[in-house]
C-alpha cells in the first residue's frame, strides 16, 4: 500500500519532513523543568487529600470509626465508601477501570485505595488522620503465585458479584464452551486443523518460556488539583478547573455532570505514560472533594504507588511442528496468564490471541489456549510497551528450529514469513527483505550455534535476531484546523505533550505543504481546541499528519485564491497602515489560482518562480481551513499480521562471563522501515526507548512478592532495578523508507513493535547453551550453568 488517497502522498522532494534535530515546541519547558505536571500545581488556599490504602493483598473493610481522625486540627473532611457523594460517582469513565462502585470497601491488591479519603490542610495531617482511623479489616485469601491460584481447590479470591458486571472494551471475552471455574477464566482461538498440521510435520519442538511482569513506573506520579469557580462566560452555575487530567478532562468533567465548555484545563504536560491511558483515582476525586470543602483540593500518588503493571506475568508452553527444512506446519500455544486485579486490561492476556507472531507465518494451523488467573498481584491499566506480549514466543520458535537444524535463524524466518497479501502468499515482503539485507551489513552478521564462540577476554559470545511489523494502530479521526493570520500560519491544538512530539510532526508536514520552514508554523496550544494528534499511540503521528496534510492543502488553495482576488481587487489601505501590502505592480494580475504555488514563504508564479510575493503581501486576509477525517485503514487493522507492509528487524550481541554470571549487552542493532520518516529525532528516541525497556525487563527488573502476605517487596527505586545511563548499551540504527504504508507520505509507524521480552535471553542461550528466565541476573545465570 501507499499514500495514494491523500494529497501529495507521492511527493518526491522534501525540505522539512525527515529533517533531523528540529527542536520540540515544548522541549525548553521540559528541559528546564518549567513544564507543570499534575503533581506540580500549587494554588492558593489548597487542601490535600489522601486515600486509606490497604496493607493487605486482599481484604475487606468491615467498619471504620473516623471519630479520632475528625478531631485532629486541620482535618477538613473525611469521606467513606458509604457516603452518598461517593455512591453517585458510579463507574470510572472511558471504560478503562472497574465497573463496580468508584470506591468500595474491598482492596484486591496491597496498597490499593479503599474505603476512606481524608482531606486536610497538609499531607502530614492527612497521614496522621489516616493513622487515627479505627479500621476493622477482614483479611481474605490472596493469589500472587498464579500457578498455585490456578488450582481448582484454591480459595476463590474475587467476590462473585464482581463477575456480574459486563465486560469492558478491553476485558477478556468469556469462552462459552469453558465457563469460569474458581479463579480461572478460559480463552481459546483455533485456526485451521491443528491435528492435521502436526501429522504433516517431520519433527516436533516443545519449549517453555516465561514472560516477566514489569512496571510502567510513570516518572511523573499521577495526581490532580481541582477547584470550582464562578465563570462569567458560560452562564449559571460554577465551572470546574482541574489540572493533572490531561486528555481526560472532559471524561472527568462528565463524572460531575459538567459540559466541556465548563471544564477548564490549562496544563498540557502528560508525562511518560506510555500506552497507559487510564486515570488513577487521585486524578478523578479532587472535583468532588473541592465541591464538598469549598476550596481547591490536591491529591497525588507517591512514586511507590505508581508501580502498576506494564505487562502481566505469563507462563507459556509451545509445541511446534516443522518440516525437515524448517517450515512450520502447526503451532499449539498453551499459556497461563495473570489476569490481575478486577478491571485489569486484557491487553495483558487474551488480546494477544487476535494479534501476534503466528499470523505472520505461512502456517495455517494454530491453536492458542489460555488460562487467565485472577490474582492480587496488581493492575494493568491498558496496553503496554511490549504489546503483543507473546511476540517472542515466535522469535523463540525460529531460534530453536535454527538450533535444531543447524541453520541461520534469519533463513528460518525468511522461509516461514508469508507474503504481503495473506498467509497463503508465497512472495517475499519487500520491506522485510530490505531490513534483513541492511541488518546483516549493520551487524556484520555471521551466525554461529550456541556455545561456539569465545571472545578474546574469555567471555562467551551470543547473538540473536527478531523481526516485527511496523504497525499503525491509529484508527482515530482527526479534526484539523489551520489559520493564516497576519501572514503567519497558526496550527491550534489541545495537545497534549506526551513525549512523542506528534504536534511537531504535524507542523513539519504543514510547513512542507505550504512551502515554509518548520519554524514558520506557530503551534498554538489551547485546551479548548479540538485537534489532538494522539490516537493509537505514537504511530498516531503518521495518521494525524495525513489528516493535517489534507488541511494544509485546503489552506493552500484558499491562499492562492485570495492572492488572485486581491491582485484583481486590491484591498483599501488599512487604518493601521496594513501589514505587508505589495509595493509596486502585483505579479499575479491576470492569472488564475492554478497558475500559482507556494515556495520559500512566498506565493510564486509556477511558470516563473522568480516572480512572487511573501505570503503576508500576497494576501491580507485572515484565512481558515478545516479538515475532519482519517487516512485509509492500515494493513495492521485489516489483518493483524495476516497482511504485511512495513517491517523491522532487531539484533542483539551479548558477552557472558561464565565465572560471575554477568551479562553485558555489547550492542543492539535495529533496522526499521516505518514507511517514511517524519521526524528523525522522534524515531531515534523511540528506538532507544524500546531497547531500554527491553534491557530492563530481561536483565534487571523484577517484581518480588511475599507469598505469605501477598505484599509487594520491590516497589522502590532501590529494590526494583532499572537501567541507568551507565548501563545503556550502544544502539546502532538504520532507517529505510519503502513508503509502503498508507498514512502521511507512505508512512506507517513504529510504535512499540521493537520492544521485546526475549531477544537478550535468546542471545544468552546462544552464548552459554542453557536457558535463563528473565531477568537474567548473575545468580540466575550461574544457577542455570550449575555453578550456584
Amino acid at each position: 500500500m501507499a499514500d495514494i488517497a491523500g494529497v501529495n502522498g507521492q511527493r518526491e522532494h522534501f525540505r522539512v519532513v525527515g529533517k533531523p534535530n528540529l527542536p520540540g515546541k515544548l522541549s525548553y519547558a521540559l528541559a528546564t523543568g518549567i513544564g507543570k505536571f499534575g503533581a506540580d500545581f500549587v494554588v492558593p488556599n489548597m487542601l490535600h487529600a489522601k486515600f486509606l490504602r490497604s496493607p493487605y493483598a486482599n481484604a475487606r473493610v468491615l467498619s471504620v470509626d473516623t471519630t479520632k481522625a475528625r478531631a485532629i486540627p486541620g482535618v477538613a473532611d473525611i469521606v467513606t465508601w458509604e457516603d452518598e457523594d461517593i455512591k453517585k460517582l458510579g463507574a470510572t469513565p472511558f471504560g478503562f477501570g472497574p465497573r463496580r462502585a468508584w470506591l468500595d470497601n474491598i482492596a484486591d491488591q496491597e496498597n490499593a485505595e479503599v474505603a476512606v479519603i481524608v482531606v486536610a490542610e497538609n499531607e502530614d495531617i492527612c497521614d496522621e488522620a489516616l493513622r487515627q482511623l479505627d479500621v476493622e479489616w477482614e483479611v481474605l485469601s490472596h493469589i500472587v503465585d498464579i500457578l498455585k491460584g490456578r488450582d481448582p481447590d484454591y480459595p476463590v479470591i474475587r467476590p462473585p458479584e464482581f463477575d456480574e458486571f459486563p465486560p469492558g472494551m478491553f476485558d477478556p471475552k468469556p469462552d462459552p464452551d469453558h465457563p469460569k471455574r474458581g479463579n480461572v477464566s478460559y480463552a481459546t482461538v483455533v485456526q485451521g486443523d491443528i491435528e492435521a498440521g502436526f501429522a504433516e510435520a517431520n519433527q516436533i519442538i516443545e519449549y517453555d518460556l516465561k514472560l516477566p511482569a514489569f512496571a510502567s513506573h510513570i516518572p511523573n506520579p499521577p495526581g490532580s488539583v481541582a477547584w470550582w469557580f464562578d465563570d462569567p462566560y458560560n452562564g449559571e452555575g460554577k465551572s470546574l478547573h482541574i489540572e493533572g487530567a490531561v486528555q481526560r478532562k472532559d471524561a472527568i468533567g462528565g463524572m460531575y455532570g459538567m459540559p466541556p465548555e465548563k471544564t477548564v484545563q490549562e496544563g498540557l504536560f502528560q508525562g511518560g505514560k506510555y500506552c497507559d491511558w487510564g486515570m488513577r483515582k487521585s486524578q478523578e476525586i479532587t472535583p468532588l472533594l473541592a465541591k464538598r470543602t469549598g476550596r481547591p483540593v490536591k491529591c497525588v500518588n507517591t512514586r511507590e504507588q505508581t508501580y502498576d503493571f506494564l505487562m502481566n506475568e505469563r507462563y507459556m508452553h509451545l509445541k511446534v511442528g516443522i518440516k525437515n527444512n524448517g517450515l512450520i506446519t502447526a503451532i499449539d500455544d498453551f499459556s497461563i496468564a495473570d489476569g490481575g486485579v478486577q478491571g485489569s486490561s486484557s491487553f495483558g492476556t487474551a488480546n494477544d490471541q487476535g494479534y501476534g507472531p503466528y499470523y505472520t507465518l505461512k502456517c495455517l494451523n494454530i491453536r492458542q489456549s489460555m488460562d487467565i488467573v485472577d490474582s492480587n498481584r496488581g493492575k494493568m491499566y491498558l496496553s503496554g510497551q511490549h504489546c503483543p506480549f507473546n511476540w517472542d514466543a515466535g522469535t523463540m520458535a525460529i531460534y530453536l528450529i535454527a538450533e535444531k537444524l543447524g541453520k541461520d535463524p534469519i533463513d528460518i524466518a525468511k522461509l516461514n514469513l508469508h507474503g504481503p497479501t495473506s498467509q497463503t502468499d508465497m512472495n517475499p515482503v519487500p520491506s522485510f527483505e530490505a531490513c534483513l539485507d541492511e541488518g546483516k551489513k549493520l551487524m556484520n552478521w555471521n551466525w554461529h550455534p550456541s556455545k561456539a564462540k569465545k571472545l578474546p577476554d574469555g567471555r562467551m559470545h551470543g547473538m540473536s535476531f527478531r523481526y516485527q511489523i511496523c504497525p499503525r494502530h491509529a484508527f482515530s479521526g482527526y479534526d484539523c484546523k489551520l489559520e493564516l493570520r497576519r501572514g503567519i500560519v497558526h496550527m491550534p491544538t489541545q495537545g497534549p505533550c506526551t513525549g512523542i512530539f506528534a504536534v511537531e510532526c504535524n507542523a513539519m508536514v504543514v510547513a512542507e505543504e505550504l512551502g515554509l520552514q518548520y519554524e514558520d508554523i506557530s503551534i498554538d496550544f489551547d485546551y479548548k481546541e479540538t485537534f489532538t494528534p494522539v490516537g493509537g499511540g505514537s504511530d498516531g503521528t503518521t495518521a494525524s499528519s495525513w489528516a493535517m496534510k489534507e488541511c494544509a492543502n485546503i489552506l493552500k488553495q484558499k491562499i492562492l485564491e485570495a492572492a488572485i482576488e486581491e491582485a484583481e481587487n486590491p484591498p483599501p489601505p488599512s487604518m493601521f497602515g496594513g501589514f505587508g501590502a505589495p509595493q509596486g505592480p502585483n505579479p499575479f494580475k491576470g492569472l488564475k489560482p492554478e497558475d500559482l504555488d507556494l515556495a520559500d514563504g512566498k506565493v510564486v508564479v509556477k511558470a516563473d518562480p522568480a516572480k512572487g510575493l511573501p505570503i503576508a503581501q500576497a494576501t491580507q486576509k485572515n484565512i481558515f481551513a478545516t479538515y475532519s477525517g482519517r487516512p485509509p485503514a492500515a494493513i495492521w487493522s485489516l489483518g493483524m499480521g495476516k497482511m504485511l507492509d512495513t517491517m523491522n528487524t532487531a539484533f542483539c550481541e551479548v558477552a557472558v562471563d561464565m565465572d560471575t554470571g554477568v551479562v553485558e549487552i555489547l550492542r543492539f542493532g535495529v533496522v526499521a522501515d516505518p514507511g517514511k520518516v517524519i521526524r528523525p529525532t522522534s524515531l531515534e528516541s523511540q528506538i532507544d526507548q524500546v531497547m531500554y525497556f527491553s534491557q530492563g525487563c530481561q536483565l534487571l527488573e523484577e517484581y518480588v512478592f511475599d507469598e505469605r502476605t501477598g505484599v509487594r517487596l520491590t516497589a522502590n527505586m532501590i529494590e526494583y532495578r532499572k537501567p541507568t545511563i551507565m548501563d545503556i548499551p550502544p544502539v546502532d540504527r538504520r532507517f529505510l523508507e519503502t513508503r509502503s504504508g498508507n498514512a502521511a507520505y507512505g508512512a506507517s509507524g513504529i510504535s512499540h513493535s521493537l520492544a521485546n521480552t526475549h531477544m537478550v535471553i535468546i542471545a544468552i542461550h546462544n552464548a552459554i547453551g542453557v536457558w535463563v528466565d528473565p531477568p537474567a541476573t548473575p545468580d540466575k545465570v550461574l544457577k542455570a550453568l550449575g555453578k550456584a
